[in-house]
């Protein structure tokens, strides 16, 4: 049984209080769909993760953490452009994206993310995988895998015993 590396903590609003108390294994992706804040909250949000050692993600827009100095992106299933390749990204600029199934993963590789968020493994929605089906795409892809979707302390035990380099959620770290 192997130790997940890595925890992807999807934030809706900034809140100090919550982020306060992740240490630096745990990263962040702001995903707000709804409504985008103003740049200068992103900023706060971005000196506020750098000065505690969190690595920050903006969803859904490259340009917009480039330019505001994020450490990644994250791309979601449903976005399918292949725009992204042609900028200029920093050294450590990392984006992550997230599939469903084997034809999103494909697309996936081709924008070139990494690692791939595999959903929903354990949330029973319309998107519903499985631990089975889940293990199953995860090895279809040389990409990193993360779980996301359902993830609690209980089924975090048997989530261990796939090859998943990690996993994301919200209501975990709640």
């Amino acid at each position: 049984m192997h130790r997940l590396k890595k925890k992807y903590y999807f934030i809706k609003n900034f809140n100090t209080t919550e982020l306060k108390n992740l240490n630096s294994n745990t990263d962040v992706i702001y995903r707000n769909y709804e409504k985008m804040p103003k740049i200068t909250e992103l900023l706060k949000m971005r000196t506020f993760c750098k000065r505690k050692g969190i690595k920050l993600y903006l969803s859904n827009n490259i340009q917009l953490a480039i330019k505001l100095g994020f450490d990644g992106a994250y791309i979601p299933a449903f976005n399918k452009s292949l725009r992204h390749l042609n900028y200029k990204l920093k050294k450590n600029f990392k984006i992550l994206g997230s599939a469903h199934n084997i034809k999103e993963i494909r697309l996936k590789e081709k924008q070139k993310v990494s690692p791939i968020f595999i959903s929903s493994v354990f949330k029973k929605n319309k998107n519903y995988l499985g631990l089975y089906k889940f293990i199953n795409l995860g090895k279809l892809t040389d990409i990193n895998i993360i779980a996301l979707g359902g993830i609690n302390r209980h089924n975090l035990k048997i989530l261990r015993l796939t090859n998943c380099a990690g996993f994301a959620g919200i209501s975990y770290f709640n």
